[in-house]
């Protein structure tokens, strides 16, 4: 079973996220954070990209740039949540499921008005 963290704002469908690691944000980086509009950290993670890119190369350039990329994997979906915190959208429940179509069935299985809404 997997966990997500549901987020809603009345004028929009409810957006789970969920909590793992994200390989997609390992290897895009800032062009995963902005697929995923999450545009303050995407831009932010552009600049520490480029900041540890153009260094000189060494040992500190060596041991930064694979920590950042891994940081990205780490902290990705944290930034996505952070980005729908700054969009209106409120922290509303944590559901667990196989994937993510049976997470949103048991989310709205548990709040009907969620449901009723998006009809």
């Amino acid at each position: 079973m997997r966990v997500f963290t549901a987020h809603t704002r009345l004028d929009r469908n409810p957006e789970l996220v969920v909590e793992s690691f994200r390989w997609g944000a390992l290897f895009f980086g800032p062009l995963w954070l902005a697929w995923h509009r999450a545009w303050i950290p995407a831009a932010l993670a552009a600049a520490a990209l480029i900041l540890v890119l153009t260094m000189p190369g060494g040992a500190v350039r060596d041991v930064l740039l694979p920590a950042l990329v891994i940081l990205f994997g780490l902290i990705g979906n944290d930034a996505r949540r952070w980005s729908l915190t700054r969009r209106g959208y409120v922290l509303t429940d944590v559901v667990a499921g196989r994937d993510e179509d049976a997470a949103v069935a048991r989310y709205l299985a548990e709040r009907p008005e969620q449901a009723a809404r998006l009809t």
